[in-house]
């Protein structure tokens, strides 16, 4: 049987800034998150099976990457641990949502992060292909699966 990709889309936002960094985005900033998550397996060919001819029901997706991913970081303020964070995020009128990382919070490094989660979260006989996070309308990160593969050989 035929291997099928399926992908779903999300969106959200975040803000956040990078620490120590040179640039504009060393300031607290937004961005309207736009992720394309693709896996990837077998439709299912058991006739008595109510998801008969599906690799996953869109809507099975849609529940781990809103759980995992999209209901935790959406309206969330995303920071390095490096950073002083404490000095102004105990204002819990403002600040609620917020999470702190081991890791510089760029596109690069929380796709990765998506990645491992996701990993986690799918069905067994799910899996993941690539992953898209928008951080403008015309700058994204990319994660595919078969880079992983093709690193880890190395």
């Amino acid at each position: 049987m035929s291997i099928v990709r399926v992908t779903k889309i999300f969106r959200f936002e975040m803000a956040h800034a990078l620490w120590g960094y040179d640039g504009l985005c060393k300031n607290i900033h937004g961005h309207s998150y736009i992720l394309k998550v693709t896996v990837s397996g077998k439709p299912i060919d058991e006739p008595a099976d109510i998801k008969l001819g599906m690799v996953i029901d869109f809507g099975d997706l849609k529940r781990v990457v809103n759980k995992n991913i999209v209901d935790i970081f959406d309206h969330s303020l995303v920071l390095s641990t490096k950073a002083p964070v404490h000095k102004f995020t105990d204002i819990p009128e403002m600040f609620d949502r917020k999470m702190w990382f081991d890791f510089q919070p760029t596109a690069e490094n929380l796709i990765i992060y998506f990645a491992e989660i996701l990993n986690r979260e799918l069905p067994r006989d799910i899996h993941l292909h690539s992953i898209r996070l928008y951080e403008t309308a015309n700058s994204y990160a990319e994660w595919f699966a078969e880079d992983q593969l093709a690193n880890d050989a190395r």
